[in-house]
């Protein structure tokens, strides 16, 4: 079998000190994750993570910067993940919009409330929010489309 690492987008967006995140079903767990999910083939990573923005949490995004490139081995099924996450700025909401499958509903909860949680995704969640923190920021220049 070969090897096979999945490529994801993030959203990192804060508002008033909360973070969007959603809740959703995942191997039949209620998780906690940043708007999030895989780069699809034709897409850029920008049209990428506005897309997932919008599917998972209704509302529009317009990503400013890249956090930064994680790379994250999944224990329980021996998944390899590379997460590029980017933050930037959400308009337009469309609150009817119907969400993904498996997504439960968005919440914006605050850096203590995202450290409180014990079913984070994985540990790139936490991760994520803390380096947005942090102040690292890299510009989008730092990702060429040929």
């Amino acid at each position: 079998m070969d090897w096979l690492p999945h490529i994801t987008v993030a959203a990192i967006i804060e508002s008033e000190k909360r973070f969007l995140l959603v809740e959703e079903e995942s191997e039949g767990l209620i998780v906690f994750n940043q708007p999030a999910g895989h780069w699809d083939e034709g897409e850029t990573l920008f049209v990428a993570v506005a897309r997932e923005t919008l599917e998972e949490t209704g509302w529009h995004f317009l990503p400013q910067a890249v956090i930064g490139l994680y790379q994250y081995t999944n224990p329980l099924n021996n998944i390899t993940y590379l997460r590029i996450c980017f933050s930037g700025r959400h308009y337009n909401h469309e609150p009817d919009r119907p969400l993904d499958k498996g997504i439960l509903r968005t919440v914006w909860f605050t850096h203590e409330e995202v450290t409180e949680q014990d079913n984070l995704r994985s540990p790139l969640v936490l991760r994520c929010v803390e380096d947005y923190l942090a102040g690292i920021r890299y510009p989008l220049s730092l990702i060429t489309n040929l």
